[in-house]
């Protein structure tokens, strides 16, 4: 083997592990940096937009970021909306979990030989050790709401920083490299923001027509505020693959609580089943397709690293930093070969199609 090759490729891991490690120390600084140039990719099309109507550029800055908070101000207005009819009914699902305690107390009775004043003691002595528990939870929300809302003001503010300075910022990333490496790194630069545009935009539709079918399969089925589960469910699509599975058991949970009519959980679980077929064979193929061009394994595997370094955040703005990765080596000689592992197989000539088709083709 050659050891210049196998020494190259220790160092690049050891940059590797260097870099995980510092953005494991840093995240407090580096979560809201990143939000923040991740949603500025996000918000320059309506920035160009407005200012090729002939708005300055500060204004038309500040204008995409007033998009965003009316957006996201529209999607807290609609939850809390929802969230209030939720809590008139928090009376009858306390009922409905009253009644399912007791029948789980009448099994444990009949099959373990626990009689209800024993199970009740036992909850009672959980129930002891757990209130300095609770205090210190409660502690603790409260300053992780706190935490919060800084560093959304943070994100809110790096935003409109970067989509304001972004030719500065150009031009400072252009200097860095050499006169005749710079047509290249802009093409760099040009490509991660529009990977990046069109993987966010693309997901951002397909989130809007999830909870138009989840809130219809919902409404169907039978659960009581549908329209809440189906913006949670669709908002917890931005968590790839562990995201939509978690809104539903949350769905199907509070169905539970809400009824004892068992179809109501079954429709849920259909609705789940067809709207998951939907968007594997219409809309990530249509919608937002293979724009990031990334193996699945590595995707599983960057929101997992992404949640032991970042936690959930970490997990959100995984897959479009891979992206933005894959295209720095797709232009990086000695990264090149990272990119060819990280991106899908190669499919031949009338082969294109989704991860799920490809996967049950036979081999030619």
């Amino acid at each position: 083997m050659n050891t210049a090759y196998l020494n190259q490729t220790l160092r690049i891991l050891l940059l590797f592990v260097l870099v995980f490690g510092i953005l494991y120390i840093a995240s407090a600084v580096l979560i809201p940096l990143t939000f923040g140039v991740v949603l500025s990719m996000l918000l320059l099309p309506i920035c160009h937009w407005l200012q090729s109507k002939g708005m300055s550029n500060g204004f038309a800055s500040i204008l995409s970021v007033v998009v965003l908070l009316i957006v996201i101000g529209g999607l807290v207005t609609m939850l809390q909306y929802q969230l209030s009819d939720l809590v008139n009914d928090l009376g009858k699902i306390e009922e409905r979990v009253n009644n399912i305690i007791a029948g789980l107390k009448d099994y444990v009775k009949q099959h373990f030989g626990i009689s209800h004043s024993e199970q009740q003691k036992i909850i009672k002595e959980q129930q002891g050790t757990s209130m300095g528990k609770a205090a210190g939870m409660v502690t603790t929300l409260i300053g992780s709401l706190a935490g919060i809302l800084i560093d959304t003001i943070l994100v809110l503010v790096y935003t409109f920083l970067f989509i304001f300075y972004r030719a500065h910022f150009k031009k400072f990333i252009l200097q860095l490299f050499k006169p005749d490496n710079r047509k290249e790194t802009e093409a760099v630069l040009d490509n991660a923001g529009k990977v990046t545009q069109n993987y966010l935009g693309g997901l951002g539709l397909m989130i809007v027509m999830l909870w138009i079918m989840y809130g219809i399969g919902f409404t169907i089925a039978g659960v009581n505020n549908a329209l809440f589960f189906a913006v949670l469910c669709g908002i917890l699509e931005l968590v790839p693959f562990a995201g939509n599975i978690t809104g539903t058991s949350i769905t199907v949970l509070m169905a539970l609580a809400q009824s004892s009519d068992i179809t109501v959980v079954i429709g849920v679980l259909i609705t789940y089943s067809l709207v998951q077929l939907i968007q594997t064979y219409v809309l990530e193929p249509l919608v937002v397709g293979d724009r990031l061009n990334i193996n699945p394994l590595f995707t599983i595997l960057i929101i997992v690293i992404g949640e032991a370094v970042w936690g959930i955040p970490g997990m959100i703005l995984a897959v479009p930093l891979l992206g933005m990765f894959k295209i720095v080596c797709d232009h990086c000689e000695p990264l090149k070969d990272y990119a060819f592992l990280i991106g899908p197989p190669k499919e031949k000539k009338g082969e294109e199609g989704n991860f799920i088709t490809r996967m049950f083709k036979r081999d030619k």
